[in-house]
């Protein structure tokens, strides 16, 4: 376990390979995150990892190049550039399959990974074999190797990684226009090819960076794990690009960091653990889109329907004991219930105790059952909201009436205040009244003076 000291040193940053270290990932992290947005929107998430696969071939070729040249071959700006212009390659080859074939994405981004990772590997093996040349190091770009970063390497991902985030912040509208609907976009005289080109340009330069710090192996996960998280917690699609970036940079700052503390763990699979860490947490507890928060809405809405059908249950056996005439409430037979709905017994005493914990119930004699004050004034407006939807269904939706009841109890709980009084102004206007009970499926024209 590493001393107090050891972490106080790496969280203050005290030294100076971690803070580059740190910094580059975190940097990464951040545009990462925007950028795999756009991907994760388009529904091109493998895109990054084609093109991280893509890129082996110009770093093999590049080390190749130099070391003719007289040089070592490990000069990173070198392999970069290589690296990137792979990269265009294998765009170039996937836009050149979309659009010159009637294939789909997939199988473009399948090619170009297949394809592309085999020629780089076989010019991994080829390179080891050049005479005078060393190629020792070059599997890093395979796994990612951030302890050899030097300052050289931090200037260029930040450089990289600003860039990348600027343009993603300026091209913003043209970027969600080109995700959502590119059919749109080429009708309404947009660049599509252009803005396809540059995003995935963007990707591109996203990758190359990103070889150094967690390899081409794991950066896909860099670029699609903290837009997928994002997701959980937003409907809004600035507040996920915000969420997204924030997820990639904490991810990359606290996998460098636990890397730092336990040198023994290679930096990029722990900042890929982390991120999906912190997409295990969204998925789960994120407030918009969390399993669990979904699971008690879920609920909530469950125990909604099950009060507002007893309630209504309830009154509707009032009205038919009024015989007509003003629904008073007095207890009637529980037994009327289980014959009023589809309920088993179990169930009905499960609804009847969360209702009696509402304070919908009052206290009556064995197998009498008895509203309370507040109970029957929901009951009222529960059966008023469901002859109103049915009204409307039968007369503008085309529903039969016998199966009118089933598709209003579909929707009646989610009419609020504002909708109901929107439903009796609008079949007020069109003389339309609510249903007289028994008949709670017949239409009647308003009464006229």
């Amino acid at each position: 376990m590493p001393e107090w000291n050891d972490i106080l040193e790496v969280l203050l940053l005290q030294n100076y390979n971690t803070r580059l270290v740190v910094l580059s990932t975190t940097l990464l992290g951040i545009a990462a995150g925007l950028v795999g947005s756009f991907l994760l929107l388009r529904k091109r998430s493998l895109m990054g990892d084609a093109l991280s696969h893509a890129t082996l071939p110009g770093v093999a070729i590049a080390f190749a190049v130099m070391v003719s040249f007289g040089g070592t071959g490990k000069s990173l700006p070198g392999l970069l550039l290589g690296a990137t212009l792979s990269g265009i390659a294998g765009i170039a080859t996937m836009l050149l399959i979309r659009h010159t074939t009637r294939l789909r994405d997939d199988v473009a981004m399948g090619f170009v990974l297949s394809v592309f990772f085999g020629v780089g590997v076989a010019s991994l093996r080829m390179v080891q074999n050049m005479p005078g040349a060393s190629s020792a190091g070059l599997e890093s770009f395979i796994y990612g190797k951030t302890a050899s970063m030097v300052h050289t390497d931090f200037v260029i991902i930040a450089i990289v990684a600003a860039i990348s985030s600027l343009i993603s912040i300026l091209f913003l509208k043209e970027f969600l226009l080109l995700c959502f609907d590119d059919g749109f976009a080429a009708s309404q005289g947009w660049p599509t090819l252009f803005l396809d080109v540059l995003l995935l340009t963007l990707v591109t330069a996203v990758t190359v960076i990103g070889l150094q710090s967690v390899g081409l192996i794991l950066v896909i996960a860099f670029l699609i794990t903290p837009p997928t998280a994002a997701r959980f917690w937003t409907q809004d699609l600035m507040p996920m690009l915000l969420i997204s970036a924030f997820i990639g940079g904490v991810s990359g700052w606290i996998g460098a960091s636990l890397s730092a503390l336990t040198p023994q763990l290679p930096a990029g699979a722990v900042i890929v653990i982390v991120a999906a860490m912190l997409f295990l947490i969204s998925m789960l507890f994120a407030p918009v889109r969390g399993v669990i928060p979904r699971m008690l809405r879920h609920s909530q809405l469950r125990r909604k329907v099950d009060r507002q059908h007893l309630l209504r249950a309830a009154y509707e056996i009032l009205e038919v004991q009024a015989g007509g005439k003003a629904v008073v409430n007095v207890p009637f037979p529980l037994a009327a219930l289980l014959e009023k709905r589809s309920w088993t017994p179990l169930q009905l005493r499960r609804i009847l105790k969360i209702a009696k914990r509402e304070d919908h119930l009052e206290p009556a004699t064995p197998g009498m059952i008895r509203l309370s004050e507040s109970g029957f004034g929901e009951a009222s407006r529960a059966t008023r909201n469901h002859r109103l939807w049915e009204t409307y269904l039968i007369q503008y939706a085309d529903i039969a009436p016998s199966h009118v009841d089933r598709d209003a109890d579909m929707v009646e709980h989610i009419l609020g205040a504002k909708l109901v009084r929107e439903l009796e102004d609008y079949l007020s206007s069109h003389d339309l009244a609510l249903p007289v009970p028994p008949s709670p499926h017949a239409l009647t024209p308003a009464k006229t003076s």
